[in-house]
């Protein structure tokens, strides 16, 4: 018999048992010698391979690795300098079986054996309607996502339904994997966007998708992300992000533009922040060519501001009787047509000085009218050139565009507004000749990267954005932006300083919000926000328009002035530069809180651009970078394995258990300060719960270890090799009792875990011996495991009852009694009572985030 036939046989069988005992004593050492010594002695290794992996157990509760993925890493790194392994050295018939075979392993009980078998057995070379037959043999199995992996991996999407790859993984919540799964097939992602738009529609019905998919079994939650509102948002932002027409997405347009409509009643009727002209502007624009929504207009207006009005509009668009709300019709017909007529509103000039009640109760742009400038030709131009671009300038810079409620298009700036000392220049961007000629984008770009002008702005990012979206050239060419402050993050750290001290007494109306509130905090009056929506692209701008875009403007001097006379009465320090954003940021720009300041101009943004501004990560951020014990996170129970990576990293992680509800994540988050690390739909919900920037969503079809280094990247944590384990993976906790292993012993055979000597003369090593060979010990010339922890005195553990003051026990029947000769030392967790050694585990870890430890000299010396 040849030792390939060997193998498959009754010796195989003994390596799979020896090889299942050694692993889970983690004597991975002797794993890792026993599985080469095995492999090298194999006349067919791929074979064999084969066989072992086919009798390796699959997952298991509570243990992130399997010991067919660690049989797998050992063969491929054997192979690297073994290429007569390789498939092609077989017969074709042979070739084709172990191809088969290797196929057959890809299950959901072996996630991670699909890559390397891909490659290893070239299973992209097989006959395709085999491997079909395979991905429909998964979806049988109810193993969806290994099903689109597949598919994916092996470019199968073409001959497979979409519909039923992608509606069990939307269903399941993991909707990033099926936007993966389309992703460069543009057939493909028009069905996807357009099938998540039909389930928008009114008729549409989760139990009867259900009943076309009985063996897709939906949890609570689960069942709740099926929503118009949150597909909605998912549509709107695939149909950024692929390019969809947005007349394929009726449904989801005609949502938002009826949400939109609803708003502006509100703002208009309810809050009173809308002025008459800017509110007939948006409506009639929400509402043009959809007969649905001027229907729903009409209600609305019914309910909020009466018959006369309601029947004023119903004529204006002729809505059908059988529609009309009850009572309209009635008023219709009551009503003279000179009275059904919308009234035209006042053409009079508008003064330059507001009324004296207005003076009383807002800010006051403290400038005459002459020194505004409106600029729409290069010879004007100048004169702000002249002005703004002198050293040592400070610079209040807003920009406005409308509001396109219910539209998907970029926005494109419609006004920059640069105010210096005494002056304001309005740059007209509508004015095409003027806005995009190239004197007028240079001179934009000199401001903005001109480290001698202090530009002041607040919540800069959406105002960027939007600038680059107006202009191509700051896309081919990086726009750099230097010597900014924005008043926001000055603004927050006021925030924080107020806490507990007398709040800002409110004026009657709602509440001052964003930049109002810091006017209001700083000056003593807020701004008036009733031109806050306008339709800036309109030409000429009115009166009140012009005062408002200078005011908002130059309010950010008279603030920053005010702040820099007595920075500390409000908590900041003598210089105002010195605060920065505790977010991460992209390009150097700042992101945008979720306080609603510009509410317009937010709510003018697309789905997809305001959840981009929360969720892009980023490799670089501005300001020191952090230790893990300073980043505090809450991580979803979707996400469980990358809360193990991060606590085996320092990083002090909460993560929920399986039953918990997503919520839960919101709730400690805010209790405990942490950031929400989630994946797929949840994301809609949890980070409308937090503040922005605290939480993030990562990409559920990768690889723990590559979410936890997106984390670490993302905010720029430095690690060391003292972070590594110094919190417990179990409980959380960053506090151990070392204790020598003579106490170790000690306290085993008080609790008869351990056999005393019969005698004195009794070898202690010999009597505890390991009957295997045991290499879970790191050998003395290794990395010295120093973990940056806190230690627990000796007295924390009571001798008697071996607990620790929070009541965890010492776990002492975890250690295994032939280890004790070995170890020296051993930790134990205070939080858990869980024990702990130098092993193997130390230096695989090590060697897994080698890419992104910071090695010196000081991360070597000892921590006790």
């Amino acid at each position: 018999m040849s030792r390939a036939a060997q193998s498959e046989g009754v010796d195989l069988t003994a390596l799979q048992d020896h090889l299942i005992a050694l692993w889970n004593k983690r004597e991975l050492e002797t794993v890792r010698r026993t599985i080469s010594e095995w492999i090298s002695q194999l006349d067919e290794p791929l074979a064999g391979l084969l066989g072992l992996l086919e009798g390796c157990p699959g997952i298991q509760k509570g243990k992130s690795s399997t010991l067919g993925q660690f049989v797998l890493a050992e063969f491929v790194r054997w192979s690297q300098n073994h290429p007569e392994a390789r498939l092609k050295g077989l017969q074709t018939e042979q070739a084709l079986s172990l191809q088969q075979r290797a196929l057959g392993l890809i299950s959901d009980a072996q996630p991670s054996y699909m890559e390397p078998l891909i490659d290893m057995f070239q299973l992209g070379s097989m006959e395709r309607g085999l491997l079909l037959k395979h991905v429909h043999y998964l979806q049988d199995c109810c193993f969806y996502k290994e099903a689109a992996l597949l598919g994916m991996k092996l470019q199968l999407q073409a001959d497979l339904d979409m519909e039923k790859i992608c509606v069990p993984l939307i269903l399941l919540d993991k909707l990033p994997l099926a936007e993966s799964y389309v992703r460069g097939n543009t057939e493909l992602q028009e069905k996807l966007v357009t099938l998540l738009d039909s389930w928008c529609s009114p008729n549409f019905s989760l139990g009867a998708l259900c009943r076309r998919y009985p063996r897709v079994s939906l949890s609570k939650h689960q069942a709740e992300q099926i929503h118009p509102k949150l597909l909605s948002k998912h549509v709107f932002r695939l149909m950024e992000k692929f390019s969809i027409d947005p007349g394929l997405c009726s449904n989801s347009v005609y949502k938002r533009k009826l949400d939109s409509l609803r708003f502006l009643v509100y703002k208009r009727f309810g809050e009173g922040s809308m002025s008459e002209e800017n509110w007939r502007d948006h409506v009639q624009a929400t509402v043009a060519g959809n007969a649905e929504l001027q229907i729903q207009l009409v209600e609305l207006l019914t309910k909020r501001c009466g018959l006369r009005t309601a029947a004023q509009w119903a004529q204006h668009y002729n809505v059908p009787r059988d529609r009309l709300p009850y009572g309209v019709w009635d008023t219709l017909r009551s009503l003279s047509p000179a009275r059904l007529e919308i009234p035209e509103l006042s053409s009079l000039m508008e003064s330059w000085v507001p009324p004296q009640s207005h003076q009383e109760k807002y800010y006051q742009l403290p400038l005459p009218k002459e020194n505004i400038h409106f600029l729409d030709t290069l010879d004007k131009l100048e004169l702000c050139r002249k002005t703004v671009m002198q050293p040592g300038s400070v610079i209040g810079m807003d920009m406005e565009w409308r509001a396109s409620f219910g539209c998907v298009s970029p926005q494109r700036v419609a006004l920059i507004q640069l105010a210096a000392k005494g002056r304001v220049f309005l740059l007209d961007l509508c004015a095409h000749d003027f806005s995009q000629h190239r004197h007028t984008v240079d001179f934009i770009r000199a401001l903005l990267s001109d480290k001698n002008i202090l530009k002041l702005g607040y919540g800069m990012s959406g105002d960027v954005k939007s600038l680059i979206g107006t202009w191509p050239e700051f896309q081919e060419e990086q726009l750099k932006i230097e010597e900014v402050l924005d008043l926001l993050h000055v603004h927050q750290q006021i925030q924080r300083s107020l806490r507990g001290s007398r709040a800002v007494e409110e004026n009657e109306g709602p509440a001052e919000k964003g930049l109002s509130l810091l006017v209001q905090q700083v000056l003593g009056k807020p701004l008036d926000k009733m031109e806050q929506l306008s339709n800036w692209e309109r030409r000429p701008l009115r009166t009140s328009q012009l005062r408002y875009a200078a005011a908002d403007a130059y309010c950010l001097l008279d603030v920053y002035f005010a702040l820099s006379q007595d920075p500390t009465r409000f908590g900041l320090p003598e210089d105002l530069r010195s605060v920065k954003s505790s977010q991460p940021a992209k390009n150097r720009e700042e992101k945008k809180p979720k306080d609603k300041i510009k509410q317009g101009k937010r709510r003018g943004l697309s789905a997809a651009e305001r959840q981009e501004d929360s969720t892009q990560v980023v490799s670089e951020r501005q300001g020191p970078t952090i230790t893990p014990k300073e980043l505090r996170v809450v991580c979803d129970n979707m996400l469980q394995g990358l809360g193990r990576y991060l606590r085996c990293l320092g990083v002090d992680v909460v993560i929920l258990e399986n039953t918990d509800d997503h919520r839960v994540a919101a709730n400690l988050a805010r209790a405990e300060g942490r950031v929400i690390l989630t994946a797929g739909q949840p994301y809609q919900t949890l980070r409308s719960q937090v503040a922005e920037g605290r939480c993030l969503t990562l990409d559920c079809s990768e690889k723990a270890r590559d979410q936890a280094i997106h984390v670490l990247k993302h905010f720029h944590v430095h690690i060391t090799p003292s972070d590594i384990f110094s919190r417990c993976q179990a409980c959380n906790s960053d506090q151990y009792l070392k204790l020598p292993r003579e106490d170790l012993v000690r306290m085993m055979q008080k609790k008869g875990l351990l056999r005393e000597p019969a005698d004195a003369g009794e070898d202690w090593e010999e009597l505890y011996k390991p009957q295997l060979p045991y290499n879970s010990w790191r050998p003395p010339e290794g990395p010295k495991f120093t973990p940056h922890c806190r230690w627990a005195p000796h007295t924390h553990l009571d001798p008697q009852t071996l607990t620790f003051p929070g009541g965890a026990e010492v776990q002492l029947q975890t250690v295994p009694p032939g280890l004790l000769p070995r170890i020296p030392v051993f930790f134990i967790c205070t939080g858990c009572g869980k024990v702990f050694w130098e092993g193997t585990h130390f230096d695989r870890v090590l060697s897994n985030f080698q890419e992104i430890l910071h090695l010196t000299e000081d991360t070597t010396s000892p921590q006790a």
